[in-house]
């Protein structure tokens, strides 16, 4: 008979040590050294299992390219790069009450038109599934869609075997458990197992297996860094919970790009798509106001035209408050120090704050431009003339620096008509010119405010 062994495992970053230890010493977090009944596993395989695997030539592979599952809700088949990819595993994170199990309940009805869909949660009771599914569609409920309420994975897989769907959504994957591990659901053993076998049953059976999974405090997905290993796309939902929209973010996926961003609006009846993003962020500008610039940004690899609000007021401490809502705290410092010292604005005694209007977070350089223009804008109380769009990055001696894709950047301006766009001084063939777009090149920050801030 095999023995099991006792071993305490971090359920942080899943270390494992023989005995209980205050504070792990892989991720210093205090507590969290958790005793798991581990049974050792069998490393040697039959004859017949280390015979059929075997080294084949590539050619030798038969197989053709696989089509993906058309998915009706654009946005989220934008993020997965196109459709459901047959057989992939999809990890889907965020905070709670984000819009996780809504999203996934409304791709559940969208796929169930293809095939019959498995939804199977751990969290709530099949009344409460029935009445957000009866909120979302407002009409009767697809016959091919089942539900599930289920935490034990041996008790899952013959019902999925039974039902044979084209998608299995699992909320959530901390819920579940297998009875081969002696521990509770949610510890760093059971999460890795259960996704382990989900994958061989994904692998095995080509259905395409949606995985719900909570995030800890520092917004990262719990559970072993391993999980994200294991699963083939990783999404993150992604909103400030006083603002409607939400970002679907992509940061791994196997069958498509992983900078690819799909925008939502929570509403009553679920989640919304926003089809063109720069035209609702820019729905409540007030025009001529001091201190209000536009700035093209992408995100992935859709431009994006976002407002960006900055304002000035002088101090009453010793030590001026510099405060960033959307934007990198370290390149707000930047900006604001290059302002000081190459463009002479005095800023020493200044509180300064930079907000994104819609709740955005942008991170990519190129709105260093539109960041500075419109804190200059508050500090003379002047305002950016409307029909202008910011696209740089400033460097530290004050200089402009050009970005990647340039005229998707210029085409998104010209079509929500602005007609002139401030770009950094570079080569730039005719044809990739927006038409009635006018383009000013300048060469440093000093030079693109006296054009345009002229008192």
């Amino acid at each position: 008979m095999v023995k099991s062994k006792t071993e305490y495992v971090c359920q942080q970053c899943g270390r494992r040590a023989a005995k209980a230890l205050g504070r792990c010493p892989q991720c210093g977090a205090w507590n969290s050294m958790v005793a798991e009944a581990i049974a050792p596993r069998r490393v040697r395989g039959s004859r017949a299992a280390v015979e059929a695997s075997r080294p084949i030539r590539l050619v030798e592979i038969e197989g053709e390219h696989e089509d993906r599952l058309p998915l009706s809700i654009k946005e989220f088949a934008r993020v997965l790069g196109g459709g459901v990819v047959p057989g992939s595993v999809v990890l889907i994170g965020g905070d709670p009450g984000i819009g996780k199990s809504t999203l996934l309940l409304q791709l559940a009805l969208a796929m169930v038109e293809r095939g019959s869909v498995l939804y199977i949660s751990g969290e709530e009771s099949e009344r409460q599934i029935k009445n957000r599914v009866s909120r979302i569609l407002h009409g009767e409920t697809p016959d091919d869609l089942y539900l599930l309420t289920e935490t034990s994975l041996e008790a899952m897989l013959p019902a999925i075997e039974g039902i044979s769907p084209i998608v299995v959504i699992i909320d959530s994957i901390q819920t579940m458990h297998t009875s081969e591990i002696d521990s509770s659901a949610g510890s760093i053993s059971q999460v890795r197992e259960c996704a382990s076998r989900l994958q061989t049953l994904a692998k095995d059976s080509g259905v395409a297996v949606f995985l719900v999974g909570h995030v800890t405090k520092e917004g990262a997905i719990a559970g072993p860094k391993v999980l994200e290993h294991i699963v083939d796309t990783v999404l993150y939902l992604e909103g400030d919970s006083f603002h409607a929209y939400r970002l679907l973010r992509s940061v791994k996926n196997r069958f498509g790009p992983t900078t690819e961003v799909g925008v939502f609006e929570m509403r009553s009846s679920g989640m919304e798509e926003v089809l063109n993003p720069s035209e609702t962020f820019l729905a409540e500008r007030v025009v001529d106001s001091p201190g209000s610039a536009i700035a093209v940004t992408m995100e992935g690899t859709r431009p994006l035209l976002v407002e960006i609000q900055g304002l000035t007021s002088a101090t009453s401490f010793g030590h001026p408050r510099r405060t960033a809502n959307g934007v990198d705290f370290n390149r707000l410092l930047l900006t604001i120090a290059v302002l000081s010292r190459r463009v002479g604005l005095r800023l020493a005694d200044q509180d300064v704050f930079v907000n994104v209007v819609g709740g955005l977070r942008i991170s990519e350089p190129a709105a260093d431009l539109a960041v500075a223009a419109a804190i200059a804008s508050s500090v003379k109380d002047l305002p950016i003339p409307a029909d202008v769009a910011f696209i740089g990055e400033v460097g530290l001696s004050g200089e402009l620096r050009t970005v990647s894709q340039m005229p998707a950047r210029l085409s998104e301006a010209s079509k929500l008509g602005f007609h002139r766009v401030v770009i950094p001084k570079h080569e730039l063939s005719d044809d990739l010119r927006p038409e009635g777009l006018q383009m000013i090149q300048v060469r440093s920050v000093h030079e693109a405010l006296a054009e345009l801030l002229k008192s």
